[in-house]
């Protein structure tokens, strides 16, 4: 009989070496003893001891404070030179590949701030060019592969759910076994993510319009109608969000080594294996990257095989829709689409709105200076001209207008033009011949 061992969840720690303290506190501990020390030493004969203690003894608690401190499982110090390095970077990121083109110095003396304060031009422009780790998203054989520059090639497949609080407890062993045997068989990084996005029904709501017009019964088409504008009040009154689950595979162009010092991790090892992993990556050629591509697509295949008995589906993303992700990942609160936006080097067309004095073409006028209407009749309104009403006046009673009504008008018989019939056609010009001159 088996007995479930607890797994401690920081296996991440590093060594205590002494008093219960890692080498990185007691460097910044003994580094900051003898920093003061030396400044006893050089102080001693001017500085009495009392008021050099009032200056080292808030020094020292400050320095065991960051060391000794903790937030949210990171030591203060860390978060000391986190904060720092963010002061010092810039502010803001733009999309440019190219690099920053400086703005004119006229430009830049009268910028300012939203709240209206003259911005500093001391120290030079807040922006910098954003710094992906995504360099290009390619398709081969159908699957989008990302490149990472150095730290090598990446896939994103989207991967189906189970129901695990519904299954019975040996069919809730047997999926984690499942999962287990996945997780036994990884050789390299993998990042299991579940994203929650905006949910968009116009795709939904655009398939119930027109199928409504379709529906064999005018009840179901009311009931389609009225579920489309069921979901259009659902999506204005409510934040909709789906939940999307990812498989996202990483292959380093070169294995990393052993970074294990003595008594498990050292971080000298892991930083210097990590540096060398980063210049043999920088290194690499076409051939370390089909190596890593073929790596990749092995490692998909084995995930979609072994997570398939769960009843698990892997489906590996397209070069568009990886792109999507990435481009949604980068602003997640953003309201358009990924997918409606175009891509750097596509073309924009949009067709431009018709004039508002824009007028249908009506066909050319053949009844002898009638006016017709949209069905292709005379139009007796159409032929009020200004100063009369809108209607004609039967004044004699008779059902028609005609000259013994006093506002009948009667519109002029529009005469052909020369060199043409009643019928509109072409005909030919007669020529007179004048005393004196020839025909």
């Amino acid at each position: 009989m088996t007995h479930p061992v607890r797994i401690p969840a920081d296996v991440d720690r590093e060594d205590r070496i002494v008093a219960g303290l890692t080498a990185r506190q007691v460097l910044i501990l003994a580094l900051t003893a003898i920093v003061l020390y030396l400044a006893w030493a050089a102080t001693r004969s001017l500085l009495p001891l009392p008021v050099f203690a009032l200056v080292a003894v808030p020094v020292a608690a400050v320095a065991c404070a960051l060391v000794l401190g903790q937030r949210d499982g990171l030591s203060l110090d860390r978060m000391l030179v986190a904060a720092i390095r963010h002061r010092t970077s810039p502010r803001h990121r733009i999309n440019a590949p190219e690099g920053m083109i400086p703005p004119p110095s006229w430009l830049a003396a009268r910028a300012t701030s939203s709240s209206g304060d003259r911005r500093p031009t001391a120290g030079g422009q807040s922006a910098a060019p954003l710094r992906l780790p995504a360099r290009t998203v390619t398709s081969t054989a159908g699957v989008g592969v990302i490149d990472l520059g150095p730290d090598g090639l990446a896939v994103v497949a989207v991967a189906s759910t189970v129901n695990f609080a519904l299954r019975t407890p040996g069919e809730q062993d047997g999926l984690v076994a499942v999962f287990a045997r996945y997780l036994h068989s990884l050789t390299a990084p993998v990042q299991i993510l579940v994203r929650a996005m905006p949910a968009d029904l116009s795709g939904q709501i655009q398939l119930l319009d027109d199928a409504a017009f379709r529906l064999p019964h005018p009840a179901l088409a009311h009931a389609a109608r009225e579920h489309a504008t069921y979901l259009g009040q659902l999506a204005v009154e409510m934040q909709l969000l789906t939940r999307q689950l990812l498989l996202v595979l990483r292959e380093p162009l070169v294995a990393a080594g052993p970074v294990d010092g003595l008594g498990g991790a050292s971080p000298l090892a892991a930083l210097s294996g990590r540096r060398a992993a980063a210049r043999d990556g920088r290194r690499a050629g076409a051939a370390a990257r089909r190596a890593a591509h073929t790596r990749l697509a092995r490692r998909l295949a084995e995930a979609t095989d072994l997570l398939a008995p769960a009843g698990i589906v892997v489906t590996p993303l397209d070069a568009g829709t990886a792109t999507s992700v990435l481009a949604a990942a980068c602003n997640p609160a953003g309201r358009v689409p990924p997918a409606a936006l175009a891509a750097p080097d596509e073309v924009i067309t949009a067709d431009l709105p018709e004039p508002a004095d824009s007028y249908p073409a009506y066909p050319p006028d053949t009844d002898g200076g009638g006016f017709l209407d949209d069905a292709g009749f005379d139009d007796p309104d159409a032929a009020v001209g200004p100063g009369y009403s809108d209607r004609f006046d039967d004044a004699d009673g008779d059902g028609l207008s005609d000259a013994d009504d006093p506002d009948f008008w009667d519109p002029p018989v529009r005469r052909p033009s020369a060199g043409r019939s009643e019928g509109g056609s072409r005909r030919p010009a007669r020529h007179t011949a004048r005393r004196g001159h020839a025909r």
